[in-house]
């Protein structure tokens, strides 16, 4: 699905706005802070297909450009009846049109143990 038909069913909202996945891989996923607007996370290596509905289209996207990832989980989705879709572009698309996001928070670095003494 292209970014403009996206925007499109999303403004429209209502039966018609698709379930949003964000399957990007983990560091690009942690390492970022947006996400599209009302997406929900589901890592694509864990990937829990029950808790998606059969009934409602399903739109996933990733951070390749080529959509590689979402490519996948969407092969594996429409094995077991689900209506999906993926982003053309990822999410990189979606930003370079400047289109909304929601904020996610922004990685925090690891807590060092210990103190350092002299």
């Amino acid at each position: 699905m292209s970014k403009d038909e996206l925007r499109r069913r999303l403004d429209a909202a209502g039966p018609s706005a698709p379930l949003i996945v964000d399957v990007r891989l983990k560091y690009p996923f942690e390492h970022s802070t947006v996400m599209l607007p009302g997406a929900i996370r589901m890592a694509p290596n864990a990937l829990d297909s029950s808790r998606l509905p059969l009934d409602r289209d399903i739109l996933l996207y990733d951070s390749d450009p080529e959509e590689l990832v979402s490519s996948n989980v969407a092969r594996e989705l429409q094995k077991t009846g689900h209506r999906v879709a993926v982003l053309a572009g990822g999410i990189a698309e979606w930003i370079g049109a400047k289109y909304p996001t929601d904020s996610k928070p922004a990685p925090q670095p690891a807590a060092i143990g210990g103190s350092l003494k002299g």
